[in-house]
């Protein structure tokens, strides 16, 4: 019974984290999810074009640094970043 116990603590505690991180963020679980898995393809878009660009160098070449970039002035408007 104590590593259930246990375990059920470490599960109420990923989930009250989980829920202030949420309330810090001003958004509701699903709006989070939506959030982070924007930004999670974006960087998977630029992975790809620096890839694509390293093989192909006459492809993207500024094509993934524009990705990053344009994601960092996301997070700093959404106050994200420092």
């Amino acid at each position: 019974m104590k590593v259930i116990n246990k375990s059920k603590e470490q599960i109420n505690g990923i989930i009250n984290k989980s829920k202030e991180h949420c309330k810090n963020a001003n958004e509701s679980y699903f709006e989070h999810m939506g959030v982070a898995l924007n930004i999670s393809f974006s960087l998977f878009k630029a992975s790809a074009m620096a890839t694509i660009h390293a093989l192909i160098p006459a492809y993207f070449q500024t094509g993934a640094s524009k990705k990053i970039t344009e994601l960092y002035e996301y997070l700093k408007t959404k106050k994200r970043v420092n």
